[in-house]
């Protein structure tokens, strides 16, 4: 009986929960909605002031507009991205191969230092990573981003993949060791089949730190080496005449359409790998 007298609170409990979800997200996605009807609405549409109005006609001016401008900038931003996100991503899997079943004298303590790269703000090593890349020669390219986004991201791919190795059973290394397997072939015929929930997080982490990234776009790029997020703020902020909203929509859009499609895509392994190591180590 008790049971069946509580069945109906239990349920007008969950749909109070689940209205209140939806209400969040519905608020949520209100800026979303503003930015997607306006990039397809005309500038008369958009001067009558109603933000969520439906556009009286459909155009898709601002978004050839937007894309004839960013075009250049967005290939930019994908030549930085991908490299980086691939290199932080490998090295932090050797990475953390190594600290956590290769240990050596010393290995924690190098451990705790370089997670203190997972506090620096970006502010503090604008200038020393500015005086490197003169040193280097890569002052103003994409190349220099690269390398930035690349030392700057592996304090946290470490973490990552440290946390995640040290929940894997050491015995399947000892044996692995037993039957004569070496540091390279542990790690690609047992470690990295095991890894993929992690190496998602990764991907997905330093794709959206990098790809949205502004400060070190705007301090270690310039002219036609720019990414995307410093083209979108050039255009909003320098536009000259008449101020074209659709285009500025329609810019932003493209400018974040990646990151969502990283998420749709690769999303479910997030939480399950970030969660991963949080028993053990």
């Amino acid at each position: 009986m008790t049971s069946r007298l509580d069945t109906p609170s239990i349920s007008l409990g969950r749909i109070a929960i689940h209205a209140v979800l939806i209400l969040a997200v519905l608020l949520y996605l209100v800026p979303l909605v503003v930015m997607l009807l306006t990039s397809f609405k005309t500038p008369e549409d958009i001067g009558a002031g109603n933000l969520l109005s439906w556009p009286t006609v459909f155009t898709g001016i601002g978004w050839a507009k937007a894309w004839a401008t960013v075009s250049g900038y967005f290939w930019n931003s994908i030549m930085i991205t991908v490299p980086a996100v691939l290199i932080s991503t490998t090295i932090g899997a050797l990475n953390g191969y190594v600290l956590s079943m290769w240990r050596f004298r010393g290995s924690q303590l190098f451990f705790g230092l370089l997670l203190f790269g997972c506090f620096l703000p970006f502010q503090t090593v604008l200038l020393p990573a500015s005086f490197t890349l003169g040193k280097l020669g890569l002052a103003s390219t994409t190349s220099g981003l690269v390398l930035v986004h690349v030392v700057y991201g592996l304090a946290f791919t470490t973490l990552f993949f440290r946390n995640y190795y040290v929940t894997i059973p050491d015995a399947l290394v000892k044996a692995a060791r037993l039957d004569g397997a070496g540091f390279f072939t542990i790690f690609g015929r047992i470690i990295l089949p095991m890894s993929t929930p992690i190496i998602m997080v990764c991907l997905i982490w330093q794709f959206t730190q990098i790809w949205n990234d502004f400060l070190f776009g705007v301090v270690f790029s310039s002219g036609d080496s720019q990414p995307i997020t410093v083209a979108l703020n050039n255009l909003v902020n320098t536009s000259t005449g008449a101020k074209e909203y659709n285009v500025d929509m329609a810019a932003a859009m493209i400018a974040g359409l990646p990151t969502l499609l990283v998420y749709i895509v690769a999303g479910k392994y997030f939480v399950r790998g970030l969660t991963a190591g949080a028993v053990k180590g």
